[in-house]
C-alpha cells in the first residue's frame, strides 16, 4: 500500500485517495475553433511512461481536495506531492527523472 502525503492533511494510506489520471493537461482553446481531432486528443490520449509520471489525486476520505503527485511508475515510489496551483517540481537534480 502506498503512503500518500496530502499537502493539507499529511501522510495517509492510499485507500483514502483516488487517482484522477494524468495532471498538467491543458484544455484546447478557443473552444469554437478546436477541431474534432484536437478535442479527441484532449479527451482520450494520455502518456503512459515508465518512470516519473505526474498525476492528479483526490483525498476522498479526508479534506476532499485535489492535488498533484509525482510518482515513479516502475517502483510506485511517490517522489513529490504538491497543490494544484503549484508548478511541477524539478526532480532531475535528485536523479529521479
Amino acid at each position: 500500500m502506498l503512503l500518500i502525503d496530502c499537502p493539507w492533511c499529511g501522510p495517509r494510506d492510499e485507500i483514502e485517495f483516488h487517482c484522477g489520471g494524468q495532471s498538467h493537461i491543458t484544455r484546447p482553446e478557443p473552444f469554437d475553433q478546436v477541431s474534432d481531432e484536437e478535442w479527441g486528443r484532449y479527451l482520450f490520449y494520455r502518456i503512459n511512461p515508465k518512470g516519473v509520471h505526474y498525476e492528479r489525486w483526490a483525498h476522498d476520505a479526508g479534506c476532499r481536495r485535489w492535488f498533484n503527485v509525482a510518482r515513479n511508475t516502475r517502483t510506485h515510489a511517490i517522489l513529490a506531492t504538491y497543490k494544484m496551483n503549484e508548478p511541477k517540481p524539478d526532480l532531475s537534480a535528485e536523479g529521479r527523472a
